[in-house]
């Protein structure tokens, strides 16, 4: 096998695709609440609606970082989810190909004896 099919399907990682988009969320969460106090603050009615989720958030710096932790934490949570369930998946899809292979090669076993 190509070392290029190999790598596609190796299993992921579930904790670092986990920190890794839980590290990218946060720091966008961070980054939206950090543009909004400097932009416009008095304009921030879309961006105040995850305050309704996330608690203790609010437009203000020490919400940013609150903010910035539960993207952590929310995305951690979701990428682990989308990496075990692709993992699952691939898995599964393997074992049915291969037993479907093996099948058909050994389908006419009974014919030789």
């Amino acid at each position: 096998m190509p070392r290029g099919a190999a790598l596609l399907f190796a299993p992921v990682d579930k904790r670092a695709f986990g920190a890794a988009i839980g590290s990218a969320t946060g720091l966008f969460l961070f980054l939206a609440t950090a543009f909004v106090l400097v932009a416009s603050p008095n304009d921030s009615q879309g961006l105040a609606l995850l305050s309704e989720y996330f608690a203790g958030y609010s437009i203000t710096w020490p919400g940013a970082f609150i903010g910035f932790a539960w993207g952590v934490a929310i995305g951690f949570c979701a990428g682990w989810f989308v990496a075990f369930t692709r993992n699952l998946v691939l898995a599964v899809s393997l074992f049915i190909i291969r037993t479907r292979a093996e099948l058909a090669e050994t389908r006419d076993f009974l014919d030789h004896i």
